[in-house]
């Protein structure tokens, strides 16, 4: 029952009611989202912005208060058993049997679907996930990076053609991190939806088709990455003189600048307004002598706290 979205959602609310220890709270506020078949889509906001309660009741984890949602094209109320079969959540956090290895690990989930000895895949995901040569080796004894990427393989036991990673790089190196980038890109490769939330905005950026921004529990905005990069129409020039400057050139004082804590002039401007070539202009007729330049521009951390800082 394939559709054009892998997971569409309208007016999903939830409201957390009353308790003697906490006052009712509305987690979600009416949650629109069309996730596109095929993509890696990513759902990104500040702790407590909304992230675990939608995924959560995806899962089937936690009951909605109201709206619609629907996976695969099978709605979770309607149809719960397919919804549930076409989808696997890779959780943040770590944990398993202790006494399992990682085949074992894999053979009971792959049982708790109902999937037949004959039909199991452990061993081609042992390949995936890169752990091949740690099937006999129980999970407490792994490390960190094998847990995570054991999580990934616990979750295509059932070969679902979408898989949520819930902050999946949290607490990994660099190096681990990369490698887990290069997983998604080829699990998606296969065919598999991927929906992302995470905390590194650099890792959005580099993986992500689409990126949703949750705060408060309602959607602040939602775009192709490249949209939501070219909202931003600010640049930096780092200019370096031969000398170290105290102030601002004459011929700049009406432009967004400064000097820095090594002498530098720091040029802040719009391209949508002036062109290097106007600013390369004033620099000249500020007769500096320049020995380097150097430009950034605004990335997506930019858009995140602009749309997150109430």
């Amino acid at each position: 029952m394939k559709s054009e979205y892998a997971i569409e959602i309208r007016g999903l609310k939830k409201t957390y009611k009353k308790t003697k220890s906490s006052d009712e709270k509305t987690a979600l506020k009416g949650i629109d989202l069309q996730i596109e078949t095929g993509s890696i889509f990513g759902l990104l906001g500040p702790n407590g912005a909304g992230k675990s309660t939608l995924i959560n009741i995806l899962a089937g984890l936690v009951q909605k208060t109201a709206g619609t949602a629907s996976i695969w094209g099978f709605d979770i109320d309607e149809n719960p058993r397919n919804a549930k079969a076409n989808i696997g959540i890779v959780p943040q956090e770590i944990y398993f049997d202790p006494f399992f290895n990682a085949r074992e690990v894999l053979e009971l989930q792959a049982g708790f679907f109902g999937i037949p000895k004959e039909r199991r895949r452990t061993a081609e995901i042992l390949e995936m996930v890169e752990l091949t040569d740690k099937s006999k080796t129980y999970s407490r004894s792994l490390s960190g990076g094998m847990k995570r990427r054991l999580l990934v393989g616990k979750a295509m036991v059932h070969n679902p053609p979408i898989l949520v990673l819930d902050e999946p790089t949290a607490g990994v190196d660099v190096e681990l991190r990369k490698k887990i980038w290069q997983q998604v890109k080829e699990m998606n490769a296969r065919g598999v939806t991927i929906v992302l939330t995470t905390h590194y905005l650099e890792e959005a950026e580099e993986l992500c088709d689409k990126i949703a921004i949750i705060n408060h529990g309602e959607v602040v905005t939602c775009d192709t990455t490249a949209n939501l990069l070219k909202h931003l129409d600010e640049k930096q020039l780092i200019v370096q003189g031969a000398e170290r400057l105290t102030s601002v050139p004459n011929t700049l004082k009406d432009m967004q600048a400064h000097i820095d804590k090594n002498g530098a002039l720091v040029i802040k401007f719009s391209p949508s307004k002036i062109n290097m070539g106007e600013i390369l202009k004033k620099l000249a007729e500020a007769s500096l002598e320049i020995i380097d330049l150097t430009t950034t521009q605004s990335d997506l951390e930019d858009i995140f706290l602009q749309l997150t800082k109430t």
